[in-house]
């Protein structure tokens, strides 16, 4: 079982063979890169290239770590025994599976995808150490231990927001997801756009590196907004030759799909400003 990448994914050497390294030591792949860069879309073309079915855990600021496994309505049994419904008898009615419990119980092997998992509390990873590593959990109200049948392949990726503890990263297998030179960039659009004009991509991806190497400039538009930005250019049938326009308005083409904040519109407009006092 190895990943060899996909025809809608460019994944590099090294991805790849992180992500077989990950499945061969049975160990979570923890990817890290920044926002934008494919991280959530690798768990899906991995579960795509393999066959196997995709469990997507996604967390939030609010998520406990208790939710991926099981989740308990005390409340809802209260209730049904005052009202004398027969529910109440099996304490099994009232507990919800969480996604790690879908993964240990599927029938076949399966990819669980923790997606950015630095959103929640500190101690969320801690949390899952022994789920995670040993495979299996105990259910307190029913007294029954839930193995995974089948072994998932974990794969967690994070944005860097928080550092993960130290206990819970030798746990993992790390890859690190480099931002795409301007070759590898020039692939990804061509599998998202194909048949889109070469001269068109070369300008706008030359600029879009100008852009993200700007000096002062807060939030470094990602992959996902290129490709986005270079959307909207072939939908507005825009030349070449006018995405750069005139020194004196420094904002590119359809600036908004690239600088998410005033500040670096601020930036853009300060440069225009002076380009045109000179």
């Amino acid at each position: 079982m190895r990943f060899e990448g996909t025809a809608e994914y460019v994944a590099d050497k090294d991805l790849m063979v992180a992500v077989n390294a990950a499945i061969a030591l049975e160990r979570p792949l923890l990817v890290k890169g920044e926002p934008g860069t494919g991280k959530t879309e690798l768990a899906r073309q991995v579960a795509a290239s393999l066959g196997l079915d995709l469990i997507e855990w996604h967390v939030k600021s609010t998520t406990r770590a208790q939710q991926g496994l099981y989740e308990y309505d005390a409340v809802s049994r209260l209730r049904d025994s005052q009202l004398g419904d027969e529910r109440f008898n099996d304490i099994k009615n009232y507990i919800k599976r969480g996604k790690l419990w879908e993964a240990f119980a599927a029938d076949r092997k399966c990819v669980l995808l923790i997606d950015e998992i630095d959103k929640a509390d500190i101690e969320f990873p801690n949390d899952l150490l022994q789920e995670l590593d040993k495979m299996e959990f105990f259910v307190y109200e029913t007294g029954e231990t839930v193995r995974a049948v089948n072994r998932p392949i974990v794969i967690i990726t994070s944005n860097n927001e928080k550092e993960l503890p130290d206990a819970f990263l030798r746990r993992c297998f790390f890859h690190y997801i480099r931002f795409p030179d301007a070759e590898t960039l020039a692939r990804i659009v061509d599998v998202h756009y194909p048949g889109i004009k070469r001269n068109l991509v070369s300008a706008a991806l030359g600029q879009f590196y100008e852009i993200r190497d700007m000096a002062g400039l807060k939030k470094k538009p990602s992959t996902s907004e290129a490709l986005d930005w270079i959307r909207l250019l072939v939908a507005d049938d825009v030349a070449p030759e006018d995405l750069r326009g005139a020194a004196t308005n420094a904002l590119p083409r359809l600036h908004g799909a690239l600088l998410k904040n005033e500040q670096d519109v601020h930036l853009f407009e300060k440069l225009a400003f002076m380009a045109r006092r000179q």
